[in-house]
């Protein structure tokens, strides 16, 4: 889904500001689980994270106050740095 599209799901589906979950799958590796972490605000957003049963990947799960969907749309863009992330 392109850009757009997806900013104009955001605005349909949600009041702004509003409470959004991001969930991302990611190879395991310390420095992609501190990349995201370091992408919320950790005193105001609720994150958790698990390994595989296997321990290759870790899923992310993150729900912060967002202002805007264009907020919402920067933070994607930001994880896309991440070799191998899936955004769910």
């Amino acid at each position: 889904m392109d850009a757009v599209a997806f900013k104009d799901l955001l605005e349909q589906n949600y009041t702004w500001p509003s409470i959004y979950m991001f969930k991302f799958v990611c190879p395991a590796s310390n420095e992609n689980i501190a990349y995201l972490e370091g992408l919320f605000n950790s005193e105001t957003s609720e994150i958790q994270i698990r390994q595989s049963s296997k321990g290759n990947f870790v899923s992310v799960t993150a729900k912060e106050l967002m202002l805007s969907p264009d907020q919402v749309l920067e933070r994607y863009a930001k994880v896309k740095e991440i070799p191998g992330l899936l955004s769910l």
